[in-house]
């Protein structure tokens, strides 16, 4: 694949399909494409907007509105304009420029493929063994083709390539409506049968029409004349090059490469190349395929209908023998007749047995539970519930431990604050948590600038340096520690 710049270009032409107000541009360009169909190419705005009043919807819609549509149009170049010189008699009716509108080529293909799409599910696809027949006269037609004129031969072209891309469409189209998720759950109902035969009918008229010329084609293909060939494409060529086009610059070699390349598809359709197998031979068995699935759903759902239909008699006729039964024992025998003998289940576990006689049954022993699992990856055993336990009166304890705690603690510090200091070189011996609480009121402060802090229980405090680097001794039960004379100033 070459990326061209026509291929990485945006299409600003379909922005009108998307954007903001579509609902107004696509109006008015259906308006412009119904025209278009009538030969009527071009549109003043004053017609437009008498148009689009006609309906309801547009019952408020405006001329600034129409003109403001019409130029957001031009601009994203669905249409072209051309100023009406024709009427113009005065100057002021020249700068009030007057312009006609018609759809440019991109805007044509647009909305056109934009109706196609709207009748998709209306038109549908269709097999057409007809196409096949008309392919095959005019592939036999390639030698003496050489030898009309010029228009002949372009027409004999134009046929032969419309019909092999009907054919080719057709077909894959029709076969993706068989294969659609739609079409899969249709055929498993019972109103499939209604339809099933006419559906196998068309198929195998298809299949019957492509055995018949698919051979033929191929054998015409392998035996085709190059040098008819070389001359059928060099006159349809010449064709294409003498048709005038406006603003359009035709490459001759192009035009040669698009035609040898349809041919190619053509004859690969039908002929078998470097053993990759034809793709009519592809159609053939796929077409054959989808016979086959029909059959066989057509055949499940009879039987599935038969089935109901026997079995209901099959247990009406069983539950009157049961009813003539003269005693338990003889049900138990027709019993194990009816059901044990077909489908026994047997089933094996540790099961403890009262007598090992042989002569005694099933129902002479005493029942033995066994629980059952599902075998599903998803089970699991279900856990039993159990109520919240409340430990009120625990949490209360413990909160006042604590408490008291705490309240012991904070005693035992302020018991070394005098008159709202700590002076560290007046300490007697401490404890260890005394030292670390006190260092760490310490840190507190030195990590700010304004070497304040504050304590656990909110009160303010200020650190002290001691004067030209004093230090002192504070001794604690566990050692003694060097550090600065510092001095703790409480707030009140």
């Amino acid at each position: 694949m070459k990326v061209t710049e026509k291929l990485i270009k945006p299409v600003m032409e379909t922005r009108y399909l998307t954007v903001d107000n579509a609902d107004r541009y696509r109006s008015i360009i259906r308006l412009f494409y119904m025209n278009y169909e009538k030969l009527k190419y071009w549109l003043y705005q004053e017609e437009v907007y008498e148009e689009l009043r006609e309906d309801e919807y547009f019952a408020g819609y405006t001329p600034e509105q129409c003109q403001q549509d019409l130029k957001a149009l031009t601009e994203w170049g669905n249409l072209l304009t051309m100023q009406d010189l024709k009427k113009v008699s005065t100057i002021e009716e020249f700068k009030n420029k007057k312009f006609r509108y018609q759809l440019s080529e991109y805007a044509v293909e647009i909305e056109r493929m934009v109706v196609r799409l709207e009748n998709l599910f209306v038109e549908g696809a269709s097999l057409e063994p007809t196409l096949l027949e008309r392919i095959r006269k005019n592939v036999a037609r390639i030698p003496e083709m050489a030898e009309h004129s010029r228009d002949e031969i372009y027409t004999w072209w134009t046929d032969l390539n419309n019909d092999f891309i009907r054919l080719n469409q057709n077909y894959q189209d029709y076969m993706r409506e068989l294969n659609s998720v739609k079409a899969e759950a249709m055929m498993q109902t019972k109103e499939f049968l209604l339809f099933k035969d006419r559906l196998i009918d068309y198929l195998r008229s298809f299949v019957k029409g492509l055995q018949m010329n698919g051979g033929v084609i191929e054998k015409l293909l392998r035996q085709a004349d190059e040098q008819a060939l070389g001359v059928i494409f060099e006159q349809v060529t010449d064709y294409e090059m003498a048709i005038p086009r406006i603003d359009v610059e035709i490459d001759r070699r192009q035009i040669m490469d698009k035609m040898t390349g349809r041919f190619a598809s053509l004859r690969a359709w039908f002929v078998d190349q470097d053993g990759h197998g034809a793709e009519a031979g592809k159609v053939f068995d796929t077409t054959n395929e989808i016979i086959r699935k029909i059959t066989r759903y057509a055949t499940r759902i009879s039987e599935q209908s038969n089935v109901g239909a026997n079995r209901r008699e099959e247990y009406k006729k069983v539950a009157e023998i049961f009813g003539k039964c003269r005693s338990l024992g003889e049900a138990h025998q027709l019993s194990a007749m009816v059901f044990g003998v077909e489908a026994p289940v047997h089933i094996k576990g540790g099961f403890v047995r009262r007598t090992e006689s042989i002569n005694s049954g099933v129902y002479d022993e005493e029942p033995f539970e066994v629980q059952i699992q599902p075998r599903v990856r998803t089970y699991k055993e279900k856990t039993a519930r159990s109520s919240i336990t409340g430990y009120e009166a625990e949490k209360e304890e413990v909160k006042r431990r604590e408490m008291e705690r705490l309240e012991r603690e904070q005693k035992l510090l302020s018991s070394y604050i005098v008159d709202g200091c700590l002076d560290f070189a007046a300490l007697p011996v401490i404890e260890p948590q005394v030292r670390d609480t006190f260092l760490l009121w310490l840190s507190k402060a030195l990590e700010h600038k304004s070497k304040r802090a504050k304590t656990e229980d909110g009160r303010v405090y200020a650190v002290i340096e001691p004067e030209s680097g004093e230090t002192c001794t504070l001794e604690c039960t566990d050692g003694i520690f060097l550090m600065p004379a510092y001095r703790l100033i409480f707030e009140e």
